[in-house]
């Protein structure tokens, strides 16, 4: 069975188990989901009420693209779970000789390589998330507000639990280009949707303190 096939229940027993996936690359992901769902079920108590008939093509705009992404944040769980396995083979290659141990690194870099792909793709995602839910913030409706500050510290999660999944995997790269480029990719997108995140978590809070205004 996928891991994204569990219940929610056996998912987060299997997660505090010593089974070495799902980790922290799928929790993310899943996480990430959950907070674009929640942008996408503001968009669904928007729709359809004449108060927001204004914004109501917008909106649908972005449930479709909250869709798409809420769709690949949960394939992204399996996913990492899939480049990780590729990390665990490596650690049973024998290195005896100095041609095993050679066949070794060379498995080794180019799996943790691949590892770095998921975890990017959640960064990615989860910055594209925020952008939405901001958004969403602005336009949604007002009885949803809160739920746009959930998602968004959701997918804020997601995001910086993406880059702690990727260091640990640049940590045992040696192509320094590699990791400068990846390294360099992550640090912006990271910076970007925590500002947005934060922002627009600061300007839901203070319309909730203000009853909505």
């Amino acid at each position: 069975m996928m891991l994204i096939e569990k219940s929610c229940k056996d998912f987060v027993e299997v997660l505090a188990s010593k089974e070495p996936v799902p980790g922290g690359g799928g929790a993310a992901a899943l996480v990430g989901a959950i907070g674009m769902a929640l942008g996408n079920m503001v968009g669904n108590l928007t729709v359809g009420k004449k108060k927001y008939k204004d914004v109501e093509q917008e909106v649908y705009e972005i449930m479709e693209k909250a869709t798409e992404l809420q769709q690949a944040l949960l394939a992204m769980v399996d996913g990492d779970a899939e480049v990780f396995g590729e990390v665990a083979k490596v650690y049973s290659m024998p290195k005896d000789t100095p041609e095993e141990k050679a066949a070794r690194e060379e498995a080794m870099e180019k799996a943790l390589k691949h590892a770095c792909s998921v975890p990017m793709d959640i960064i990615r995602t989860a910055v594209e998330a925020i952008k939405l839910q901001a958004r969403l913030g602005e336009i949604g409706s007002i009885l949803a507000l809160s739920d746009v500050g959930v998602g968004v510290l959701c997918l804020k999660a997601a995001l910086i639990s993406g880059k702690l999944n990727v260091i640990i995997n640049l940590n045992g790269i040696k192509d320094e280009s590699f990791v400068s480029k990846i390294s360099e990719e992550m640090d912006a997108l990271v910076e970007e949707g925590i500002r947005i995140a934060d922002e627009t978590y600061v300007k839901v809070e203070q319309r909730l303190m203000n009853k909505g205004v």
